[in-house]
């Protein structure tokens, strides 16, 4: 993850966990929802803007892949970077680690588009947003 921002860290609790005694799928889903919310805001999307312009994003495809388990007390950070982005929609990549380990607990990748809450439709990027992803998505330094 060459070009990635750390959006997430936080704590696995005992409310998290499921009856096999690991992080249920839903606390992934959670925890990568809290980083895609700091990264679309690292990105020049904060809430307040998607507030105050009536705009956002709305997610269209996600894909989940389980690496190893996380327990209560494990303390997780995630990481996100730009996969690709067009006209109307990106696409990022998070990933979560076993901060103590290093290990990946859970790669997630997902397709959002920017979305006028108004009219209720697909819009193109805003121009700032497009040159800040240009940025992100470019060759390493």
């Amino acid at each position: 993850m060459d070009k990635s921002l750390q959006t997430c860290q936080g704590t696995v609790f005992p409310w998290h966990c499921d009856h096999m005694g690991h992080m249920n799928v839903m606390h992934y889903v959670g925890k990568f929802d809290e980083a895609t919310w700091s990264f679309f805001s690292a990105l020049g999307l904060p809430g307040k803007r998607m507030r105050d312009e009536q705009k956002g994003m709305v997610a269209v495809e996600q894909h989940i892949h389980y690496k190893k388990e996380l327990m209560a007390g494990d303390v997780v950070v995630i990481h996100s970077e730009i996969v690709e982005f067009a006209d109307k929609s990106v696409k990022f990549r998070h990933e979560m680690r076993d901060l103590e380990t290093g290990d990946i607990a859970a790669i997630t990748t997902l397709t959002a588009l920017y979305f006028d809450k108004v009219e209720r439709r697909a819009i193109s990027l805003p121009d700032d947003m497009r040159a800040k992803l240009r940025d992100m998505s470019g060759p390493a330094s």
